[in-house]
């Protein structure tokens, strides 16, 4: 009789980690900068059917890279629970580090199962608050952890040294449009240092307005709006062209 095939649960677990990072790393990055008056998502990401960046209530947004359909199947998820909470409790009782928890307990769970593949995901969650001190910002790799992230965070491909970019480069304070200059200088920097030119039509790019009149905050920016932006014109206002999510 033969001897099973014996791996230790450490070896294991490490080989898992490493199959969930080569799927990531292969995913085109996305960056989430606080700015003045919210949090803005930019994506590199020339498709218009299928979303990186959405919205999950009020005041919160989903940021994902990796495979399509395993981050797509936990967004739905998100705007499920997000919406039970509401209607159970109140819509304040929905916050971001609820959502992160569920995430986290979810992705936790994946990984360390041994009938299943781990997802080959990270996400990011993010909510606007009344000020810039309230902003909240959760990164969550695909074993479940939960990272609390301030200022300004990048997850994809080129991860790591997009996020020292913007390490050396963010500040408080910053305008929308300042914000947006610096997020797509950064997802243009290849890995051998040198840099691509990004349009408007390869970028989806989204905001938490904090001062937009209406409950729901999110808000994508589109066609002319998102190039007189890249141009480094005046902010956009809060209604028409790129309104937010039905």
């Amino acid at each position: 009789m033969s001897t099973p095939f014996y791996v230790s649960p450490q070896q294991a677990m490490a080989d898992r980690a490493e199959y969930a990072r080569k799927g990531i790393a292969r995913g085109r990055s996305v960056v989430v900068l606080q700015y003045n008056d919210g949090v803005i998502f930019v994506a590199e990401n020339p498709s218009r059917a299928l979303h990186k960046v959405s919205e999950i209530y009020d005041r919160i947004a989903f940021a994902a890279v990796g495979k399509y359909n395993e981050f797509e199947t936990l967004r739905i998820g998100g705007v499920r629970y997000a919406d039970l909470r509401g209607y159970t409790y109140d819509r304040e009782d929905v916050t971001a580090r609820g959502l992160a928890n569920v995430y986290a307990q979810t992705l936790g769970t994946i990984f360390s199962s041994a009938g299943e593949k781990p997802y080959e995901v990270e996400l990011i969650v993010a909510e606007v608050g009344a000020g810039p001190e309230d902003d909240q910002i959760y990164r969550l790799p695909h074993d479940g952890s939960i990272v609390d992230e301030h200022g300004s965070v990048a997850v994809g491909g080129n991860a790591d040294q997009i996020s020292s970019y913007l390490g050396q480069r963010h500040r408080d304070g910053m305008s929308l449009a300042e914000a947006l200059k610096l997020a797509v200088e950064s997802l243009a920097r290849d890995t051998n240092g040198g840099e691509r030119t990004l349009t408007a039509e390869q970028l989806e790019v989204a905001i938490l307005d904090r001062t937009r009149p209406q409950q729901r905050k999110f808000k994508r920016l589109l066609g002319s709006q998102l190039t007189r932006l890249l141009d480094g014109d005046a902010a956009p206002a809060s209604g028409g062209e790129g309104e937010g999510e039905s």
